[in-house]
């Protein structure tokens, strides 16, 4: 959860959209990087919540011009260090030319196999499953034939494990509907490092902390007496 752009471009005195651009251009292909070097095999990047388009104009069409080069340019080389590119979220809302370069970006990486790197765009977690739930109604499955395994492949995650680890940057400490469906057993990591300042080092603190979490997944991992 790349939380702080805002915070960290104000603290610098500078526009809050460049602690946006900031993190497209200098943060995020090294935590991949180092993502690929751990051999982690699926991270997730929330770029742009449901509730972000609430934001002022100026800032949204900063955001929307950080995307067009997100998924040209800064794509290809994440393509060509073996990433599969994948998307979560509902794309409809986004102008036909961001539309495009990301499915674009999506289809050149389909045989990759390194490391599958999705990004949350216009993701929201609540609307994420009415859209699974409406997809559901639309196949008309019978209600007796509904179950985990069925609604899981309705979400836009469709064929990605459930997340081992979230991390949330910038010092909140609240998920703000993030993977609620796929998060019920996931670890969670809160930083007060504002994303532009989340280094590989960073990541490797969160991922040391996650390899001590006694994970039990709602059963007793104590020996009998």
């Amino acid at each position: 959860m790349m939380d702080g752009n805002r915070r960290w471009a104000r603290g610098k005195g500078l526009d809050p959209i460049k602690g946006h651009e900031y993190a497209a251009d200098h943060t995020i292909e090294p935590l991949i990087e180092k993502c690929i070097e751990l051999g982690i095999p699926y991270v997730t990047f929330w770029a742009f919540s449901t509730e972000n388009w609430k934001r002022d104009a100026k800032e949204i069409n900063g955001i929307l011009k950080i995307f067009r080069y997100a998924f040209g340019k800064l794509a290809l080389r994440f393509i060509q260090k073996g990433a599969k590119l994948r998307i979560l979220g509902d794309m409809n809302r986004f102008p036909e030319d961001i539309v495009k370069k990301t499915l674009d970006m999506v289809s050149q990486s389909a045989k990759n196999n390194k490391i599958t790197v999705s990004f949350a765009l216009n993701y929201g977690g609540r609307d994420e499953i009415l859209r699974a739930v409406k997809k559901i109604v639309a196949q008309k499955i019978p209600a007796d034939q509904i179950d985990e395994a069925l609604f899981s492949a309705n979400l836009d995650t469709a064929g990605i494990p459930d997340p081992d680890l979230i991390i949330r940057t910038g010092g909140e400490q609240r998920l703000s509907g993030y993977l609620p469906w796929q998060s019920v057993y996931s670890e969670l990591y809160f930083t007060p490092v504002l994303f532009p300042d989340f280094s590989p080092d960073q990541l490797q603190l969160a991922v040391d902390d996650f390899l001590h979490r006694d994970r039990r997944f709602g059963g007793n991992n104590l020996p009998p007496k």
